[in-house]
């Protein structure tokens, strides 16, 4: 949702800010993080809101490679940004994480996911942005990141990690698209953007204050 209707969200966050950071939560590291078979490059493909700030993150954790965002969930033909902002397309605002396993578990990055990234509880929906293709999901590519998903959110779920119950979604990934070029580094070129500063920066001061260990000060780019 941008345009007139974001304006207007933004607006009343600018007079009442609710500071993603607050919303950050310090959460355990999975009970079950298998090694993968193959310690080359992996991927994990993720929705949390807008993707901006998805990718801003993860651009920030040590061992991952490359962070794009894009579209996962629907067919190839609606697979662009004026389409999917419709929210009838399947699509999720979604971030590809290239990582290396040898320095970052999928485990780990759930948790980021969990903790900073997002709130797993709103369904449909994160802070100002509205639809389907803001939905908290996790496009698993093989058996083992689905079961290591589906063992974390009930781990979370069992702790009573969350006020209200977890509605992430497992979905199968079928394609990832990456989104227009605009999108892509978009907090880190335009860090003083009010969307940005409102609902962005403070996941990365989250980062960086939670995950020290994982925290690196200057963010890979896709360029």
């Amino acid at each position: 949702m941008r345009g007139v209707a974001r304006a207007l969200l933004m607006a009343l966050l600018m007079a009442t800010p609710l500071a993603a950071a607050e919303r950050a939560v310090s959460l355990p590291p999975p009970a079950y993080d298998p090694a993968p078979a193959s310690m080359g490059p992996q991927k994990l493909v993720v929705a949390g809101g807008c993707f901006w700030g998805v990718q801003g993150v993860f651009q920030r954790v040590k061992g991952v490679s490359r962070a794009v965002s894009g579209y996962a969930g629907g067919d190839r033909e609606t697979a662009h940004y004026a389409r999917v902002t419709q929210g009838d397309t399947g699509h999720a605002e979604s971030v590809e994480v290239t990582y290396d396993p040898a320095k970052v578990s999928v485990g780990d990055l759930l948790r980021v996911f969990f903790s900073v990234v997002h709130d797993p509880t709103q369904l449909n929906r994160q802070g100002p942005d509205v639809g389907t293709q803001y939905r908290s999901a996790i496009f698993v590519a093989d058996p083992v990141q689905e079961k290591v998903a589906r063992a974390y959110v009930a781990q979370l779920a069992a702790a009573g990690a969350f006020a209200a119950p977890i509605v992430t979604r497992i979905e199968p990934l079928t394609r990832f698209y990456p989104a227009e070029s605009y999108h892509q580094d978009y907090l880190t070129q335009h860090p003083q953007a009010p969307y940005i500063v409102i609902n962005d920066l403070p996941k990365i001061d989250s980062l960086r204050t939670l995950f020290p260990a994982l925290y690196r000060e200057a963010p890979v780019s896709t360029k």
